[in-house]
């Protein structure tokens, strides 16, 4: 934990440095304060993590520079302008800065979009040199387009930099916003686990700061090229190589010739310079990918070809035939050697060969089979054949909708078993209940308090429903001062003359959703004295209050 301490302590020193070594004017860290901070890195919440490391490594940053704090999600849960600009930029801020991480909570959304440029406003982009550092461990979920952004303000500022820290996220969730550091000529680093954090940020923020006097010039030195690995991928053989939404993620070799320590995950076309020694190197794009051992020697220069042998599946999920393509879909697709989800229009890179693919839409399933060569782009639209009901519970037939979330709604097949009971298909709490169900015949099992109705329904591909359950109840409010418990029972006796029992709540008041009919309301003594009961009669779609003393 310490390692990742420092880590996270290397990225906020990037607050006093840009790409090039040289002291920044201003700069505001933003920190992500959304609710999937309480996530754990090696059994510690990240949010605390982010504040340790954000109170370590302001003591060491110098007291001149200007530094500002920003967070969003910390204040609404579910608000997308939760945007905040807490510190200020300021010389002499850290302990302002600590002391707001330290109390802030982390609640909501990611508008990580609107809060780099909300931050760059402040620092007057326009006018002056401005650096901004994101410390995210999730994606946009505010509509905003981080790749867009970088453009623009690097276009329109003096000096710009936006510098992405992606805590916690996966290779593939960093290409998604390493788009908008590279856009405004800084750095993303891929922050996985600790070592790869560690790593990645020790690299980006070794430059040393100018010194006041120039540096005395270095002596020459013997020509030699700017990169020593150059590698390139492919779909297939013979075809073009890949240079956009691919990674490289580069090991040190183990001593068995398995992968060791990451030493890097890059993006894109890739030229660097490797140190002597053994590595494998994984070329990957999206759940394809080739691995290669290399050993690089000193004065020597690698250019090898990664062939993934894959293709592009392309999958367009309906729920009927001629309908429009559905975003509730869930879209399966298992390959040789894996599996990925993907939701709505679904599109993947996987290695070649047989493909299953199967589409979900609420209950509804359906598979299909595609052949993939390597290089192929194959585009399919997948129909599950599934209608969907809307269902609501009504008190009375045509009276007023039971607007309460505590309905419950339980689809079971209308066919029994031969034990006679029936299949559970689908379940939900709440009006305005959604379910997707292939073609058959259903019973809606609604429940509200002690009202439980039966309502049969059948369902047709492509069928828009709306089923109206009338549970022919009432309410029933019950006030029983100094009572220990109230317990409803049924009026009719048995043959041995006692009741039926229907509910029972601790406490002197009770309000229940009960069937119309006659009951009787019994009052059980908190101090052992003698129980007392009333008898009510509840009439559809009408609220009674009675009082048992």
């Amino acid at each position: 934990m310490a390692g990742l301490a420092r880590s996270v302590a290397a990225a906020i020193l990037l607050l006093s440095t840009t790409t090039f070594g040289f002291a920044a004017n201003k700069v505001i860290i933003i920190l992500d304060a959304s609710g999937s901070m309480w996530a754990q890195i090696d059994g510690k919440p990240k949010l605390e993590i982010a504040r340790e490391s954000l109170r370590t490594v302001l003591q060491s940053v110098p007291a001149d520079d200007e530094i500002g704090f920003m967070a969003y999600g910390h204040r609404t849960k579910g608000s997308c302008d939760d945007i905040e600009l807490i510190v200020p930029p300021q010389a002499g801020s850290a302990s302002a800065i600590s002391a707001a991480a330290d109390s802030m909570k982390f609640l909501g959304k990611t508008p990580l979009t609107a809060a780099v440029k909300q931050a760059a406003e402040a620092l007057k982009y326009t006018e002056d040199k401005a650096t901004v550092v994101l410390i995210t461990d999730g994606l946009e979920t505010c509509g905003g387009d981080p790749c867009a952004l970088g453009k623009e303000l690097k276009e329109t500022g003096v000096d710009f930099t936006a510098d992405v820290v992606g805590f916690g996220l996966t290779a593939d969730e960093g290409k998604q916003i390493a788009c908008l550091a590279e856009n405004t000529g800084g750095k993303y680093i891929q922050a996985s686990d600790e070592k790869a954090l560690q790593q990645a940020l020790v690299e980006t923020v070794a430059a040393p700061a100018p010194t006041s006097e120039p540096a005395p010039a270095p002596a020459p030195e013997p020509a030699k090229p700017e990169f020593n690995f150059m590698p390139s991928v492919v779909m297939a053989e013979g075809g073009d190589p890949i240079t956009d939404g691919n990674a490289w993620e580069i090991y040190k070799a183990a001593a068995d010739g398995s992968r060791g320590d990451q030493v890097t995950t890059e993006y894109g076309e890739l030229k660097t310079n490797l140190e002597p020694g053994d590595y494998v190197i994984v070329a990957r794009d999206e759940e394809a990918r080739s691995e290669q051992k290399i050993k690089v020697e000193a004065g020597q220069t690698y250019s090898p070809l990664f062939t993934l042998n894959a293709g592009t599946l392309v999958i367009h999920p309906h729920a009927s035939q001629g309908s429009e393509i559905s975003g509730e879909a869930r879209v399966d697709f298992n390959y040789p050697g894996g599996n990925t989800t993907h939701y709505g229009d679904a599109k993947a890179t996987v290695p070649a060969g047989e493909q299953k693919v199967t589409v979900q839409i609420g209950a509804g399933t359906a598979t299909e089979t595609v052949q993939l060569a390597a290089g192929q782009t194959v585009e399919k639209d997948v129909v599950v054949g599934v209608g969907y009901a809307v269902l609501n519970a009504y008190y009375t037939a045509g009276g007023d909708k039971a607007d309460n979330s505590g309905i419950g709604f339980e689809i079971v097949k209308a066919k029994k078993r031969i034990d006679g009971s029936r299949e559970s298909v689908e379940h939900s709490y709440g009006p305005d209940s959604k379910f997707w169900l292939p073609p058959d015949d259903y019973v809606a099992l609604t429940t509200l308090d002690l009202a439980v109705v039966e309502q049969p329904f059948s369902i047709k591909a492509g069928d828009n429903q709306d089923v109206k359950v009338a549970l022919d109840a009432g309410v029933l409010a019950m006030s029983a001062p100094g009572a220990y418990s109230i317990e409803v029972f049924s009026s009719k006796k048995d043959i041995e003359g006692k009741r039926k029992s229907l509910g029972l709540s601790y406490g002197d008041s009770w309000q229940q959703t009960i069937p119309a009919g006659d009951y009787v309301v019994v009052r059980h003594a908190s101090d052992q004295g003698q129980d007392k009961e009333m008898p009510v009669t509840i009439k559809a779609g009408e609220r009674t209050e009675i009082t048992v003393q």
